[in-house]
């Protein structure tokens, strides 16, 4: 696939093979990791949060906003200990969760095969089937067919990213090809790229889409879905059970309060009562739970 050059992007020319890779470059351990134990011993705990990902996480006037930060507020009110935050951008924000630099990542993590030999995953608290969003005025795609051939957007080391073969399958099963594939540090600069022509399409998952759409409508519109299901979820190192257990009763108090729903109806538009409420631990378990073949 040949590349043209663009400014402010990560630019890779990959088989989509490996780019099924991509979010995978995380230890494979996170043996310093901190537990629930050693986390009230020392009085605090700190959360890693995203800057760039709305409605999750992101930035206003030099303060965190969105659904994570509410949460947070939520889990400070719930924990009997500190609860510190430090914001990062998303690249190198999950390798640091799982080096032990945080003990947790709260923000809007989607769970992959990858990232599920690093992570535990708290249950889910939104969907993360993927959709592409294309120009509203862009006549040329109206179903995924469509996409056969064109340049598509997504952000460097995600999820996204890394479930593109699905698209390519749906596209190969229909005569058809993925097209040029360019990856983006952050999604507001795939947007700003696609809205002034030099992608076709992006592709996100459904919350984020809709908040887009809502927010946008004369410049963007949401097209069909690209991926199987999908949660996004709070990632929790392997080597930190107790604290998967801590955060898995703090989401079932928020849920069952009706706190959760609250927060989802106000940030994503809608609310997800039909996700798995157990925490994700393995692939086979992600598998069944998405409909995923092995």
């Amino acid at each position: 696939m040949m590349l043209r050059k663009f400014p402010r992007r990560l630019r890779r020319s990959v088989p989509v093979a490996l780019l099924a890779l991509a979010g995978s470059l995380l230890p494979l351990s996170s043996a310093s990791a901190a537990d629930l134990e050693e986390i009230k011993e020392r009085g605090y705990m700190v959360v890693a949060t995203e800057d760039n990902y709305a409605p999750f996480n992101f930035i206003v006037d030099g303060q965190s906003d969105g659904f994570n930060e509410d949460m947070l507020t939520e889990l400070r009110d719930y924990a009997d200990f500190e609860v510190r935050q430090e914001i990062l951008p998303w690249t190198g924000l999950l390798a640091a969760v799982a080096n032990g630099q945080y003990d947790m990542a709260l923000t809007g993590a989607s769970v992959s095969d990858e990232r599920l030999r690093v992570f535990n995953y708290t249950p889910p608290y939104a969907s993360a089937q993927h959709f592409y969003i294309k120009r509203a005025d862009d006549d040329r795609l109206n179903s995924v067919a469509d996409l056969s051939g064109k340049t598509v957007g997504v952000q460097a080391g995600s999820v996204l990213l890394s479930r593109l073969p699905e698209l390519e399958a749906m596209l190969e099963e229909q005569g058809g090809e993925l097209g040029e594939v360019v990856q983006y540090e952050s999604y507001p600069e795939a947007f700003a790229d696609l809205a002034n022509g030099r992608l076709d399409y992006v592709i996100d998952s459904a919350v984020p889409v809709n908040a887009l759409v809502t927010s946008k409508p004369d410049v963007f519109a949401a097209g069909q879905a690209v991926s199987g299901p999908g949660y996004v979820s709070w990632p929790i190192p392997k080597g930190s059970p107790e604290l998967l257990d801590y955060m898995t009763g703090f989401l079932a108090e928020m849920r069952e309060s009706g706190k959760l729903a609250e927060l989802q109806e106000k940030w994503f538009g809608q609310s997800f009562p039909d996700l798995p409420q157990e925490p994700l631990t393995s692939v086979e378990q992600f598998h069944e739970l998405a409909g995923l073949k092995d």
